[in-house]
Order: structure tokens, then C-alpha cells, then sequence
């Protein structure tokens, strides 16, 4: 009899800890076990577990406390099992719920009213996490009226402002596009905490879930001049810092209904597969510091992805490339990330493959985000390598009045800057931030993109094309023409990358005869050396030397030389610092003009080079510009087309330059120094940019009948030919020997036509 009597109470034993198991949010089970056993073995996570169990016993014996303190408090208490913990966590949750609202008057005072926005957004989280971290200590009886008052006080007003078909005001991008993830999927991480004690909350974590997929594929809003919300390779727009904000929203709420509701399948969603990659691309590391990123917009240099790569490894996109990026990104104590001195960073801190210390990312050196207008170009992924950041595409909401404009790391600093934000109340943020001149453009008699821009939006964006990458050339197009149409009819920006050079070619036409101005911005101590303008930071510095309309005089005062480029310091305001002026150039010609072009070069100054720097000259002829570069025992010519800048109309920009005859806006091509360049035999690199043929002395070396813009690297001997064009093109290329030839890294075999040396090849 006792012994039957010992088995049910085992039974009921077993029964009554399994009934009380509990799928957790964030803290789960297996979370603790894995971080329990890191600080056994891992310096960092014990220092960290350390500071956070030190900050949870400060909170113990603090009268007043806020809703983000139950991070700290959640993960001490399931850590150590400590009810002292729990029953702060407690009093923090009766004392919000005790709250009618979580919101603020200006936002309340809307007609109809704002009754859920972040900062209930913020507490639905902070107060969740307490709530399924203390939730075992709790009474059933608290866990329904906390539970309660967290529908009453911060799902409700969202579900309200956000969802409900009877009630909501909202959409996708009433307040761009980061504010919907943050607060409906907050909305639905809440809704998961409670699912046992509401019986809706099952219902409205569905429905939320549900919306992803229309949230990730919205599209914009042609008549509120509104862009999609992701870039087609998995770009979002509204910045780095609101990128990462935004999809951690989503991403917290997806992991979390994992875990808590592991057999229902969730909404597949592709873009997922290339977010990570997206800032991954649009980073920089240096072998001194911190990882930095581009700052475009309303970011922070030092604002990383780390939140959203870490979710997206846990949800189980385990990439190397994503492993490599967590071990660069992980320290730190951002609030909005999930670095390792965060409570939520160190439980989801995961273990990672043991990778090379050469590990590099398997990606392109390049890429292009068509649909944002960004674009990141470096020399290689090394640390401190270089890497040439562009933007041209929208202006409203976290977006900037910077069409055109980039920016430049160098040997671990960046060098070439952008001027940043500050706190949005700060009337500076709309007075000079969010304006043109904050950043690298080209203004026309001191103005910029229309100064409502950043406000309304921008009607017709900028963009960002034709991107061609070889081995050691690179060329893109920003078109700013459509945010500067009040002002310029063309305002067109080619890069050109060739070694250790960087060509900015502005090509620019006004409405009317006018000022151009040139701007640079930069970090660091810039100086005028003759011709250069020189940039340094520590043992970082570039030269950046104007070539065309004019170069700076050479000497002597700049009143004895009018005819020459004008340098002048203007003043800026330093980066989320706006007490702080920060120094800036302004370079610009005397000759007020309808039609312009800046050819500028950005030498780039390393160990290697200081002493060989390259030899950059002019030289014009009748139409055109030219720029010779020579370095590493190479010569690279760039023609620059007149005709071909939009002057002519029902007309081929047909010209001859030097001997090249073509109708391309830009033609490259590379020669071993000291070549005859007269000889086409003797061509190493031939890049045609926006043109349909080029011959020398009768013989064709390419041709289409659409234009198109294409690299082919080792002309005489292997070619292979990178290419943007049309789709349908039959091109004939000059090959001496071959018949078949690479073409964007696919073989092609073509008919060869022996008597011309030509391939014809179809696209």
C-alpha cells in the first residue's frame, strides 16, 4: 500500500513540474544552460554575467525603477532562481499596469488620439520579459491582472492605433517604415507572454504574425512620395541605426514565437536571406577601434546590425559570413542591440564556429542597392582596408537631402565624412543636419535639394547605376538630377576607381548662369599643400586635388590668380554634437556658368605608396577632358565625351579623341607605362561607359547598337568583359585569338569573325 501510495506522489510530482514547464520568450531553458556553461569558459560572458548580476542587486534596493530594468532583473532571476529578483520584477509590473496610459501629451492630444506609439512599444517588451521571467513566482491570480493590464495599458491602444479594421489610423509608413515593426510586433511579443492568461492573445499573435509578409513587401506610396520598405537585396532605407531598430523588432517577435509556439509554422519570408548580408556590406573594420558603418541619414558611425545578425542566427540562417560578423559586433552595450554587456545579448549570445583568424567574407568587394540608391565599393575586406560609401536615392524620414553624396574610409579612420544628426529637437537637426550642405554635394549658388525635402520627401529621387567592378576597377553613376530639378537640369556624379586614385566627375547643368560649389566634408586636420588638399587622421590621410574646371594655384595669393580653383573653410556642426563647429571645404570656381564640370581625384596615401605617389596630368583636346594616371607601372587614360553630356539631341555624341573614336560619355583605357598607346595591341583594359562602339584606325574593338557600359580586363590576352546593358544585344568584341570570352563570369562562345578579329556574341 505505501508503496503505491509513494508511486502516485511521484506521479503527481512529475505531473505537477512538468505542468509548470513554461516555453519561455527569451530566457529559455536552453538559452541559460548554454550561457550557464559559456562563463565557465568564456572571459568576456563571465565579466558580463558579473556586471549584470551587479546591477540586478543595485535594482534590489532601489525605490525607483523603470519597465527596461526587468531585462536585468529577469535574467538574474532565471539565472540564480533568487525570488528577491522576481518580487522587484513584480512591483515594477503593478506599478505600470496601475498606469492609464504609457504615452505622452503632445502624442495624446492628436485628433484621434496617439494612444500606443514606442514608448509603448518599449514597455510591451521590457514588461513581457519581466512578466515570463517572473512568472513561475507569480500568484495565478497577479498573472491575471498584470496580464490584464497589460492588454489595457499596452496592447490595446496598438491593436487599436495599428490593426483593428474598426478602429485603426495607421499604416505601414505613417511615420516611416520602423515605427509599424517596432510597435504591432511588440504588440504581438506581449500578446505571446500572455497567451495563457488572455484568451485572445493566441488570436492576436496570429493575426500579427500574419502581416509580415505584407509589411516586408509594401511597395511605397507614389502620391505621398513614399518609399517601398525593403531594397530587392535586402537594403532598408530609413538608415543603418533604423535598419537595425526596425527588423529587430520583427525579428524578437519571430524568435519568440518560436519558442513559445514551436509546431506552428511561420510566414516565409526570402527577403530574411538578405538582410544580414545588407550589414554585413555596409560595414567597416579596423584592426584599432570599433566596427564603424555607413552613417547615412540618422544613424551613428559605430551603429551595427549585431541585434539583427544574432536573431536571424538564432531563428537558423547560420552562415559563416554571419558568424564572422557576430565575432566582430558583439562587444558593447548598445540598448537597442543585443551586444554581449546587454542582458538580452548575453542569454542569446550563441556559440559559434571557431573560423580562421584570415576569415574574410565570402561576398563581392561591391554592391549595389538598386531600389535605395546605396552603394558600397572597397578594395578588399581586409581590415583598414578602403571603402567608398555613395547615396542616391530618397529624402523624407531618417533620410537626408544627400543625393549624390558619399563618403570615404580609409586605413581605419573615415576620412570623408558625413556630418551626421543630433537629437531631433534640436532646431540644428532641420536647419543644417537633414540639409545639402551637411553633406558632400555640389551646390548652386548656395543652394541644395529643396530644403521641405527631408519633410515631404523628395518628389523624384535620386539613383544609383551601372555599378562595374574588374580587379582593380571600379565605376558607378549617382543621378541627383531629380532631387535638384529646381535648381539643375543635370546633376550627374561618376566614379571612377583605378589603384590607388578615386575620380569624382561631376558633370552639371543649371537653369541659369550660376556659382557651383564643391563640398567636402572630413574628420581629422585638412590643410591646403598646393594642389592637394590634404586629410589626415593619425596615420591615415588621402590628398584630394582638383583637376577640372581648374586646379588651386600653384602658388602665391589667390587674389593674383582668379582664374584658379577658390578654396574656402565654411563651418559645420560636429556630429550628434551641434554645440561643436566643425570646419569644412568649399571649393569653387570665380566664373559663374550655366554648364560645369568638377573632375576631382582622391589619392589614396598608404605605407606603400607615400614615396611613388601616383602621377595623375590633364590633358583636352576639342570636346573632350582628360585625366592620365599612372602608378604600379601602368598607365590609365580617362576621355571624358562634351558631346555626350546631354548637349546634343538627335544626334550621336560621336568624337574622336586621340585616335579613340566612339560615341561613349567615358571611355577608360590601361596601358604597362611607357606603352605606345597607339597600338591597340598594347591595351591591357579598355572600360566603355555608356557608349555603343570604340574603334582605332578602323578596327572595332567593341560594338552594339544599344549602349551599354562594360569593362573588358586583359583585352589582348584572356578577356573577360563585365556588362551593363540591355538584355537582347549582339556584340561584337575584338578578340585576336579567342573564340570564346567571359562575360559577367559566365563562358560564352560566339561566331568569330577571323578577318576582323571580331566575337559576335548574343546577350
Amino acid at each position: 500500500m505505501k508503496k503505491g501510495i509513494l508511486l502516485i506522489c511521484c506521479c503527481l510530482t512529475v505531473f505537477t513540474t512538468y505542468s509548470q514547464k513554461r516555453n519561455y520568450l527569451l530566457y529559455t531553458d536552453d538559452n541559460i544552460n548554454r550561457l550557464q556553461s559559456q562563463i565557465k569558459t568564456n572571459g568576456v560572458v563571465k565579466n558580463s554575467w558579473e556586471q549584470q548580476l551587479k546591477k540586478a542587486e543595485e535594482f534590489v534596493d532601489k525605490s525607483k525603477l523603470k519597465a527596461s530594468d526587468c531585462q536585468v532583473l529577469g535574467l538574474a532571476y532565471r539565472m540564480t532562481g533568487d525570488e528577491k529578483y522576481a518580487k522587484v520584477i513584480k512591483k515594477i509590473l503593478f506599478d505600470y499596469i496601475s498606469k492609464d496610459t504609457w504615452e505622452g501629451k503632445e502624442l495624446l492630444s492628436r485628433t484621434p488620439s496617439w494612444t500606443g506609439n514606442l514608448t509603448t512599444s518599449h514597455n510591451n517588451f521590457f514588461l513581457s520579459i519581466g512578466f515570463d521571467s517572473a512568472y513561475n513566482y507569480l500568484t495565478k491570480k497577479e498573472r491575471k491582472e498584470i496580464a490584464e493590464g497589460l492588454v489595457r495599458v499596452g496592447i490595446q491602444p496598438i491593436l487599436d492605433n495599428w490593426l483593428s479594421p474598426e478602429t485603426n489610423f495607421h499604416t505601414f509608413d505613417t511615420m516611416g517604415h520602423n515605427w509599424w515593426s517596432a510597435c504591432v510586433y511588440m504588440a504581438g511579443f506581449s500578446s505571446l507572454a500572455i497567451r495563457n492568461e488572455i484568451p485572445e492573445a493566441k488570436k492576436w499573435t496570429s493575426e500579427i504574425a500574419q502581416t509580415a509578409t505584407e509589411f516586408v513587401n509594401y511597395s511605397g506610396s507614389v502620391l505621398q512620395k513614399k518609399p517601398s520598405t525593403f531594397d530587392r537585396d535586402g537594403g532598408f532605407y530609413e538608415s543603418i541605426n533604423y535598419a537595425s531598430y526596425g527588423i529587430s523588432q520583427y525579428l524578437l517577435f519571430r524568435y519568440a514565437f518560436e519558442q513559445v509556439l514551436p509546431k506552428e509554422k511561420q510566414v516565409e519570408l526570402p527577403i530574411l536571406d538578405k538582410i544580414g548580408d545588407f550589414f554585413i556590406q555596409t560595414s567597416y573594420f579596423s584592426n584599432e577601434g570599433k566596427p564603424m558603418s555607413v552613417n547615412f541619414g540618422d544613424s551613428f558611425i559605430y551603429k551595427t546590425g549585431n541585434a539583427c545578425v544574432m536573431l536571424l542566427w538564432q531563428l537558423g540562417y547560420k552562415k559563416d559570413d554571419y558568424a564572422w560578423y557576430i565575432h566582430q559586433t558583439y562587444q558593447g552595450d548598445d540598448h537597442e542591440g543585443l551586444q554581449i554587456e546587454t542582458p538580452n545579448g548575453l542569454a542569446l549570445f550563441p556559440k559559434l564556429p571557431n573560423l580562421k583568424e584570415s576569415y574574410t567574407p565570402n561576398f563581392p568587394t561591391s554592391h549595389l542597392y538598386k531600389d535605395m540608391g546605396w552603394a558600397t565599393l572597397r578594395n578588399s575586406w581586409d581590415k583598414d582596408a578602403t571603402m567608398l560609401a555613395i547615396k542616391s536615392g530618397f529624402t523624407w524620414n531618417h533620410t537626408h537631402a544627400d543625393a549624390g553624396s558619399y563618403i570615404l574610409f580609409h586605413k581605419g579612420k573615415n576620412l570623408i565624412i558625413d556630418s551626421g544628426n543630433s537629437s531631433y529637437g534640436n532646431p540644428l537637426y532641420t536647419q543644417y543636419y537633414c540639409q545639402s550642405e551637411a553633406h558632400n554635394v555640389v551646390m548652386f549658388d548656395g543652394e541644395g535639394q529643396n530644403r521641405k525635402d527631408p519633410y515631404f520627401g523628395v518628389n523624384t529621387p535620386g539613383s544609383l547605376q551601372n555599378l562595374v567592378e574588374g580587379k582593380d576597377f571600379k565605376y558607378i553613376l549617382a543621378n541627383a538630377s531629380g532631387p535638384y530639378s529646381q535648381i539643375l537640369a543635370r546633376n550627374y556624379r561618376n566614379f571612377i576607381w583605378v589603384g590607388d586614385v578615386i575620380l569624382v566627375i561631376d558633370d552639371l547643368l543649371a537653369h541659369k548662369p550660376g556659382k557651383f560649389e564643391w563640398l567636402l566634408h572630413y574628420n581629422g586636420i585638412s590643410k591646403r599643400n598646393g594642389l592637394d588638399i590634404s586629410i589626415k587622421e593619425d596615420n591615415a590621410e588621402i590628398l584630394v586635388r582638383s583637376l577640372y574646371p581648374e586646379t588651386f594655384p600653384t602658388g602665391g595669393l589667390p587674389h593674383d590668380f582668379p582664374e584658379q580653383m577658390r578654396l574656402e573653410e565654411k563651418q559645420g556642426y560636429e556630429d550628434h554634437h551641434p554645440e561643436n563647429r566643425q570646419p569644412y571645404w568649399s571649393v569653387s570656381h570665380f566664373e559663374e556658368t550655366q554648364r560645369t564640370k568638377f573632375v576631382s581625384a582622391i589619392i589614396l596615401k598608404s605605407e606603400e605608396n607615400k614615396e611613388d605617389l601616383p602621377i595623375i596630368k590633364k590633358f583636352a583636346g576639342k570636346n573632350f577632358l582628360g585625366v592620365s594616371i599612372t602608378q604600379n607601372g601602368e598607365t590609365t587614360e580617362v576621355y571624358f565625351n562634351l558631346l555626350a553630356d546631354g548637349r546634343l539631341k538627335h544626334r550621336n555624341s560621336v568624337i574622336n579623341m586621340n585616335g579613340w573614336e566612339t560615341d561613349a560619355y567615358l571611355t577608360v583605357l590601361k596601358f604597362k607605362e611607357g606603352a605606345d598607346k597607339t597600338n591597340i595591341r598594347n591595351i591591357k583594359e579598355l572600360f566603355v561607359g555608356h557608349g555603343s562602339y570604340m574603334r582605332r584606325n578602323g578596327k572595332v574593338l567593341m560594338h552594339a547598337l544599344s549602349k551599354y557600359t562594360a569593362l573588358i580586363e586583359d583585352f589582348n590576352t584572356n578577356p573577360n568583359v563585365v556588362f551593363e546593358g540591355q538584355k537582347h544585344v549582339n556584340m561584337k568584341i575584338y578578340s585576336p585569338n579567342k573564340k570564346t570570352i567571359k562575360i559577367n563570369n559566365q563562358t560564352k562562345k560566339g561566331i568569330y569573325d577571323s578577318r576582323h578579329q571580331l566575337l559576335n556574341i548574343r546577350l
